[in-house]
């Protein structure tokens, strides 16, 4: 898939999914009334497009953003074609990914130097830093092993990306199979710990970020309770 498939998938694949949604739905939207039914679909498009347009780090023009919307749905002249447009949508993506990068990066060197001044706060030679909450007493883990483990991710702003505490069970996962800050964070903690891990982005995600969900150049917290050292069969 190209990159410029990929930003006009990232727009609007969310809308065909909701629309898809609703021919399930046909019973329940027919007891509402039908402007009331309307303007709910279109608040929710506007809400879902907007939070995958966010997620790219490009900043709109409402006024110019809903002309767009109105000119197309309306089939009336538009001032570009689509070559233009995909064009114009690239370069806005590329630009806002390179801001985004720039500006995550001032964030982290930031935030890492001012944590490690904080009283209970090791770092350690590649950068990882770390907060004991609780110590357990038992086995630490070699990175060829496969561990047990509760967790919650989050990010600088505090928004949680993941987290095991929700889904309501336990996570397990050989740790060399993870990123390199969740290898070694946990090769430092005994069976029955707590830690709370503050992972720079070239020890997690990098530049790349992950999944639309972690921005590039992304600090990483996350607590994380080691359960049990699994022996893998």
């Amino acid at each position: 898939m190209t990159k410029k498939t990929t930003i006009t998938v990232l727009l609007f694949t969310t809308v065909l999914l909701a629309c898809t949604a609703g021919d399930k739905a046909d019973t329940a939207a027919a007891k509402a009334s039908e402007a009331g039914a309307n303007a709910d679909a279109s608040y929710a498009i506007g809400m879902l497009m907007s939070g995958q347009i966010k997620s790219t780090g490009i900043v709109l023009d409402y006024d110019e953003f809903l002309k767009g919307v109105k000119d197309t749905m309306e089939n009336q002249e538009r001032r570009l074609d689509e070559a233009e447009a995909q064009s114009i949508v690239q370069t806005a993506f590329k630009e806002a990914q390179i801001r985004m990068v720039e500006e995550n990066r001032q964030k982290e060197e930031q935030f890492f130097a001012e944590n490690k001044q904080k009283s209970g706060i090791t770092t350690t030679p590649s950068g990882l830093q770390y907060e004991i909450i609780t110590k357990g007493t038992g086995s630490t883990p070699a990175t060829t092993d496969v561990v047990r483990v509760h967790y919650e991710g989050s990010l600088l702003d505090g928004t949680v990306f993941d987290s095991s505490y929700t889904r309501g069970e336990p996570a397990e996962f050989p740790l060399d199979a993870v990123i390199p800050g969740w290898t070694e964070g946990l090769t430092l903690m005994p069976v029955g710990s707590t830690y709370t891990l503050y992972i720079p982005s070239n020890l997690g995600y990098g530049e790349q970020g992950a999944g639309g969900v972690i921005p590039p150049n992304s600090t990483l917290i996350f607590k994380v309770e080691l359960l049990s050292i699994e022996t893998p069969e």
